[in-house]
C-alpha cells in the first residue's frame, strides 16, 4: 500500500490526474475542508481538474510520513501555489489519512487548518472570515459548482 501512495503523490507533483484518478477505487470517498465530501467518479474529477489547472513554477508538492498496513495508511504532504483567485502565494500543509480496498484507496480524507489556508489565500477576508463555519460553506458551495462545469465541460461521468 506504501507504493500506491507514493504512486498518487508522485503524479500529484507531476500534475498528473489521471494516475491520481487510477490510485482511487471506484467507490472512494474523499473529504477535505475546501470540497466537502466528494464521491467516486466526482473525487477523481476534483484531481483532474485540479491537476489541469496548475502548471510549472507556480505548483510544487512534497509528501513524507507515509506509513500503510495493509488496510489503512496516512501520510503528510505539503503544496505551495498561487491561488488563482488572488494571485496570493499558499503554503498548505495536510495530513492525510487512507483506508484501501482490492489494492487501490477507497477513503481518503485530508485535513489541514482552514483558517490558515483562507488568510494565504485570500487576504484580509480570510483573516476576518476564514475560520467561520459560513465560510467553510460558501468555499464548498463554490468548488463544488467549479467542479460540476468541469465534469460537464469534459463529458466525464
Amino acid at each position: 500500500m506504501k507504493d500506491i501512495l507514493e504512486t498518487f503523490y508522485t503524479a500529484l507533483s507531476d500534475c498528473d490526474g489521471q494516475t491520481m484518478a487510477s490510485c482511487y477505487h471506484d467507490d472512494v470517498i474523499f473529504e477535505d475542508p475546501a470540497f466537502g465530501i466528494l464521491k467516486g467518479e466526482r473525487a477523481k474529477a476534483m484531481w483532474l481538474m485540479l491537476c489541469e489547472s496548475q502548471s510549472g513554477d507556480n505548483f510544487n508538492v512534497s509528501f513524507s510520513e507515509i506509513e500503510t498496513t495493509e488496510n489503512i495508511g496516512s501520510a503528510h504532504w505539503e503544496a505551495k501555489y498561487l491561488f488563482s483567485q488572488t494571485g496570493r502565494k499558499v503554503h498548505n500543509k495536510i495530513d492525510a489519512s487512507f483506508e484501501f480496498k482490492n489494492g487501490l484507496i477507497i477513503k481518503h480524507t485530508d485535513t489541514f487548518n482552514l483558517h490558515k489556508w483562507a488568510k494565504q489565500a485570500m487576504g484580509i477576508k480570510g483573516i476576518f472570515f476564514g475560520g467561520m463555519q459560513f465560510f467553510k460553506n460558501k468555499l464548498q458551495a463554490q468548488t463544488n459548482s467549479l467542479l460540476d462545469k468541469y465534469i460537464e465541460k469534459k463529458k466525464l461521468p
